[in-house]
C-alpha cells in the first residue's frame, strides 16, 4: 500500500465534503486489452475511499453545486500510442501500476459549458491540494465524459429516463472536451432522428477531424467480473490518521474568496484570484505589501496578467516579484508615483529584472518620478497652458466639454506626467469657471 496516495485521496475527499471510508477495499476489474499486461486491474468498487461531495462551478447560468457520487483509488493502465505505426500500433506502460484517484459524478450537468467548468475546477482544487501537477498532456491528469441525450417535447417537458450513454476516453485539453462533447451530442440526435438506437460503447476523440468514433463496445459491471483482492487487505483508517490529513489541508479557496470578499473585493475578482494557487499566493503578497487589495487586484488581474500572456510565461516566473509589484502599488496608494508612472516603471522592471526589493522606490528616486503635489507649482504650470491654448479655452467656455480632456492632458504634458492627476483635474476646473 502506498500510504502517500491514500493520503491525498482522503485530502481530496476531506476538501469537497465527502465521506471518509475509514474501511474501504480493493477489488479485481477483470479485463484483457493491450495495455493491461496482468489482465485485471486494481480499483475499489463496492466500498470506495471517497463517498459523495460536491464542488462548486460557476457558468453564463450562475453559480451551480455539481455532486459527487464517489473518489475511488485505482491503479493506472498503461495507454495504446496510434501515432507514428502504419497498420500496428505501440503500449506504453510507462505509467502502468501509478496511483491515482478516480472522480465520479452524478448525471447533473446538462452542456458542454457545465462539464468543462467541473472539469477545470476540479483540475484547480487537485492542483491547489498539491496532490497533482494537472500536466493534462503528460496524463496525470484527464478527463472522460459520458454523453447521453433524451427528448424535449414541444410542451417543454423531458423524457424521464436518460438516454443509453457513450463514453469518450481521455480527454487531455478542455478545449477538445466541449468540443467531443458536442459533436457526440449532434451524433446521437441524428441517430435518433434517423431512427436508429444508441448502442453504448467507448469512444476516443480525433482532434483533428473534430469527431468521436467507436473503440468498442462498452462493457457492464458484471463483464469485469470484479471481486476482491485476494492478495490485499482492507484499507483501515483510523481517527488518528484521518485528523492528521485533515489538519494538513491548506485553506480552500472558498475560504480564501470570503476572507477577499471581507477585503473589498468583488465576488468575481475573489473567484479569479483563487483559480489557481501561485495567483493567489502573489496577490496575497501584493496586497500585504501595499496595503490596497482593491488595487492590488486590479494590477494582479490587469497588468501583471497582460504581460504574463504576451510573453506566455506561468506567474512562477514572472520577472517582477510580488514584493516589487506591491511596493509599486503602495506607492500609488500613497501618491508618490501616478498611474502611468507605475505602468512605466512596471514595464521598464519586466525588461530588466532586479533582485532587488526596493528597486521601485531606486528608480523613482533615480528618475525623478516623484508626483508633484504642491498646489501652488500646478497652480502655476496650469496657468502657463492656459495662456498658451486660448483656443481650446475658448471652445470649452463656448460649450465643447471634450476641450477640457484636451486641456487636462497639455496640463500633463507641462508637468511630464508627474503632476497628479486629480490635483490638475480640481484646479483646473476651478480657473475655468
Amino acid at each position: 500500500m502506498n500510504r502517500a496516495a491514500v493520503e491525498k485521496a482522503m485530502m481530496f475527499g476531506l476538501a469537497i465534503g465527502a465521506k471518509i471510508e475509514q474501511v474501504s477495499q480493493f477489488e479485481r476489474k477483470n479485463y484483457f486489452y493491450p495495455d493491461l499486461p496482468k489482465a485485471y486491474q486494481i480499483t475499489q468498487l463496492a466500498v470506495p475511499l471517497v463517498l459523495g461531495g460536491s464542488i462548486d462551478i460557476v457558468t453564463s447560468k450562475g453559480e451551480q453545486t455539481i455532486q459527487l457520487t464517489r473518489a475511488h483509488m485505482e491503479e493506472d493502465a498503461g495507454k495504446s500510442v496510434h501515432e507514428g505505426f502504419t497498420a500496428q500500433s505501440g503500449i506504453d506502460l510507462n505509467r502502468a501500476g501509478t496511483p491515482l484517484i478516480e472522480v465520479v459524478t452524478e448525471p447533473v450537468m446538462h452542456s458542454s459549458e457545465e462539464a468543462v467548468a467541473y472539469a477545470r475546477a476540479l483540475h484547480g482544487l487537485v492542483t491547489w491540494l498539491g496532490i497533482c501537477d494537472g500536466n493534462m498532456q503528460e496524463g496525470s491528469f484527464r478527463c472522460d465524459a459520458n454523453v447521453s441525450v433524451r427528448r424535449v417535447f414541444p410542451d417543454g417537458t423531458k423524457e424521464k429516463e436518460l438516454g443509453t450513454r457513450r463514453e469518450i476516453k481521455n480527454l487531455n485539453s478542455f478545449k477538445f472536451m466541449q468540443q467531443a462533447i458536442d459533436y457526440e451530442a449532434r451524433w446521437q440526435i441524428e441517430q435518433i432522428e434517423d431512427g436508429h438506437t444508441i448502442q453504448q460503447a467507448t469512444v476516443l476523440f480525433n482532434s483533428d477531424t473534430g469527431e468521436t468514433r467507436a473503440m468498442r463496445s462498452k462493457e457492464d459491471a458484471h463483464d469485469y467480473r470484479y471481486f476482491p483482492d485476494p492478495d490485499l487487505p482492507p484499507l483501515v483508517v483510523s481517527d488518528a490518521w484521518l485528523a492528521r490529513v485533515k489538519a494538513s489541508l491548506p485553506k480552500l479557496p472558498a475560504e480564501l474568496r470570503a476572507e477577499f470578499v471581507v477585503l473589498g473585493l468583488s465576488s468575481y475578482d475573489a473567484a479569479v484570484l483563487t483559480q489557481s494557487k501561485a495567483l493567489c499566493s502573489y496577490f496575497q503578497v501584493v496586497s500585504s505589501n501595499s496595503g490596497q487589495p482593491k488595487l492590488a487586484a486590479n494590477w494582479v488581474m490587469g497588468e501583471l496578467s497582460a504581460a504574463l500572456n504576451k510573453g506566455g510565461i506561468e506567474i512562477d516566473a514572472a520577472p517582477v516579484t510580488a514584493a516589487q509589484l506591491g511596493l509599486l502599488v503602495k506607492r500609488i496608494g500613497d501618491a508618490t508615483i501616478s498611474n502611468a508612472i507605475a505602468k512605466k516603471l512596471f514595464a521598464d522592471i519586466w525588461a530588466a529584472p532586479s533582485a532587488d526589493a526596493n528597486v521601485v522606490d531606486a528608480l523613482i528616486d533615480s528618475q525623478g518620478l516623484k508626483q508633484i503635489t504642491d498646489t501652488g507649482a500646478i497652480e502655476a504650470m496650469i496657468d502657463g497652458v492656459l495662456a498658451a491654448n486660448a483656443g481650446i479655452v475658448a471652445e470649452y467656455q463656448s460649450g465643447k466639454l471634450a476641450a477640457f480632456n484636451s486641456l487636462v492632458g497639455q496640463c500633463m504634458k507641462a508637468a511630464k506626467g508627474k503632476a497628479s492627476p486629480a490635483v490638475v483635474n480640481e484646479l483646473l476646473k476651478k480657473k475655468l469657471g
